[in-house]
């Protein structure tokens, strides 16, 4: 990637460009309706976004996301939806994203985050299949897409169950 690209949390101003970004990198709104409705009704999300020359290019959403368990539930983040504007796709912007939002999410002390997505793809950061874990999806998902990287192992130890997102996934699903 030739481009400096800065990445900060959103503002209120890009919202708008915030919703562009993931129609197009998606083409279709779902995505960008899911994020207007969590962005809404969630004030625990981190919410990321990719900015070149001035112009927000890309962005990712960490949302909650509990495991629910015998005895309780423990609470981390699902990371989802990314988008990266069509142009910029391929050079690194995503991985720039999803580093970031680890990086500030693991500083809070949160012991996982989730992600429903390529299997080829989220390896490189550290996910793993969360079945390894014992850990299984509400919905009916491909083992191999559905994956956890654990950022706090003694939180983690021991912790199995069932993933529930916030309730716009499902709403979206």
């Amino acid at each position: 990637m030739n481009k400096m690209i800065c990445i900060r949390q959103e503002r209120s101003k890009d919202i708008p460009v915030i919703r562009e970004v993931n129609k197009r990198a998606f083409g279709q709104p779902q995505e960008a309706d899911l994020v207007d409705k969590v962005r809404r009704n969630c004030h625990d999300m981190l919410s990321l976004v990719a900015v070149a020359d001035n112009e927000v290019i890309g962005h990712i959403l960490f949302s909650p996301a509990t495991i629910e368990r015998e005895g309780g539930t423990t609470q981390g983040m699902g990371l989802g939806p990314m988008a990266v504007l069509p142009d910029y796709q391929r050079q690194g912007v995503g991985a720039e994203l999803i580093r970031t939002g680890i990086t500030r999410l693991d500083s809070t002390g949160c012991p996982f985050v989730i992600v429903l997505g390529h299997a080829a793809y989220y390896p490189r950061f550290g996910f793993e299949p969360a079945s390894c874990f014992g850990i299984q999806s509400e919905w009916d998902v491909p083992d191999n897409a559905f994956m956890i990287l654990v950022l706090n192992e003694s939180v983690m130890q021991g912790v199995s169950g069932l993933v529930r997102y916030r309730p716009e996934f499902a709403e979206a699903m």
